[in-house]
């Protein structure tokens, strides 16, 4: 594909004769003889680079033609003039300009300028899009899991994160309300804008006005200069409500104005500041018993809840855990810069706890075990040093008692699959033919259940 190039220069030989020798280097050349006519050409024809002389008509004022260098949108631009002036060379190259070139031009040096403008924006534009796909690719991918109910929030996320839509994330303390928050944030046009979050009930009601609005100088006493608040900093990008179950009615009202009217004042402030934010939210409570008790407004509930996203409990989900350790071994491996493995004994540990705390409990159990194990590989030996044994027994019972009842034949099958899989591969040092072997299937079978289990 031919890259376009815009030349705005008023002299119509130049005009024909740099167009040529471009032209020959295969670009695609657009020529204009005004500032004007250049502020028409640049919507309707999409230039990788601008071609501007420093001079022209009617001021042949310099300045007005630095001073119109932003309207060619971030697009790379060389300006081109009659004079060699250092002092304009440097202005303009400080004002944004890829590059100086002065006339008489020599086609030669004109080809290299040119082209190494372009690479540069070729590779820039490149670079944003993988960013992009890695975005895309890391962004809901953070939300482990095989679960059912897992895969329908990966695909929730996928789906919503691009809108402005505001979503609120209901689920037990632990379950990653803050990580889809972030995937939504990551995923979503504002990536490159500030994620903020506030934990509402972490910060003193007197205090939160202050921390969200910001304030100015005087405002109270010991307000010594203006402050930016939490708003602000968001501006353009998402702000995440973590608990916001826990915000006192009076900054409730506050808050519903911001998201009518997308406007708020300072404390003490009175010029009106405008924001454009996405607002996501999350709670562990029921809003809508605390909206019927009277300590949640009902207009604010609604205007929070665009989207629901729900998490599970992590007992409800078991099936997750051999991966959310996965990931969570990974992690520790390239903090600590050593291998990590769990035996099949430490494996079936991790999956048969009840884990109240949810995630955050896993993970934090699974790094504590980590850091006693003197080899790298956790067995039931370091897992009985930090749990004792009738903590043990007492939380498989509850594990076992609040799921038993749940599990389907489906489920359990699963669950004795996963287990033999697990011993096989421990048996025979993760070797797949022999533990297939071992398992009476063939090995591309068993690399099927591997795939399937996430193990």
């Amino acid at each position: 594909m031919q890259n376009k190039i815009l030349l705005v220069d008023d002299e119509p030989a130049f005009r024909e004769l740099a167009g040529r020798w471009l032209a020959k280097q295969d670009y695609h050349v657009k020529a204009v003889g005004s500032l004007e006519e250049s502020r028409e050409a640049i919507g309707k024809f999409d230039a990788d680079l601008v071609l501007l002389d420093l001079s022209m008509p009617p001021h042949f004022d310099p300045q007005v033609t630095l001073d119109a260098m932003p309207e060619f949108e971030g697009r790379p631009v060389i300006i081109i003039t009659g004079h060699a002036d250092r002092e304009l060379a440097l202005k303009a190259v400080e004002l944004g300009a890829w590059d100086f070139i002065a006339k008489p031009i020599d086609p030669d040096m004109l080809a290299v300028v040119v082209r190494r403008a372009i690479t540069k924006t070729t590779l820039e534009r490149e670079l944003n899009q993988l960013k992009q796909s890695t975005q895309q690719t890391q962004g809901a991918a953070s939300y482990i899991g095989h679960s059912v109910s897992s895969q329908k929030i990966r695909a929730l996320i996928e789906r919503i994160a691009p809108t402005n839509v505001r979503v609120l994330v209901t689920g037990p303390s632990g379950t990653g309300k803050e990580v889809i928050s972030r995937a939504l944030h990551d995923l979503s046009l504002r990536a490159s804008k500030a994620f903020v979050s506030v934990h509402c009930g972490a910060i003193p009601a007197d205090l939160l006005e202050s921390e969200l609005f910001g304030y100015v100088k005087g405002a109270f006493t010991g307000a010594e200069k203006d402050k930016v608040g939490l708003l602000s900093l968001a501006d353009g990008g998402t702000l995440f409500l973590d608990e916001i179950g826990e915000m006192p009615l009076a900054m409730q009202v506050k808050l519903l104005r911001v998201l009518q009217e997308g406007t708020f004042f300072p404390v003490g402030g009175r010029e009106q500041k405008h924001i454009d934010i996405r607002v996501v939210s999350a709670t562990n409570a029921d809003l809508l018993s605390k909206v019927q008790e009277g300590s949640f407004r009902e207009d604010l509930y609604y205007r929070i809840k665009g989207v629901n996203i729900e998490t599970q409990a992590l007992s409800e989900r078991l099936e997750d855990v051999p991966v959310l350790l996965q990931a969570f071994l990974k992690h520790l491996e390239t903090q600590q810069s050593k291998t990590l493995q769990l035996s099949s004994e430490a494996m079936q540990w991790f999956r048969e706890q009840a884990w109240q705390g949810n995630v955050r409990e896993l993970r934090n159990a699974l790094e504590s075990v980590a850091s006693i194990s003197p080899t790298g590989r956790m067995t039931m030996e370091d897992i009985q040093l930090l749990y004792p044994s009738d903590d043990i027994a007492s939380n498989r019972q509850a594990s076992n008692s609040s799921s038993s009842s749940e599990i389907t034949l489906d489920e359990q099958v699963r669950e004795l699959e996963i287990r033999l899989i697990h011993n096989a591969l421990e048996k025979h040092q993760g070797n797949r033919t022999q533990a297939a072997k071992q398992l009476g299937i063939s090995r591309q079978g068993l690399i099927k259940k591997i795939e399937r289990y996430g193990l």
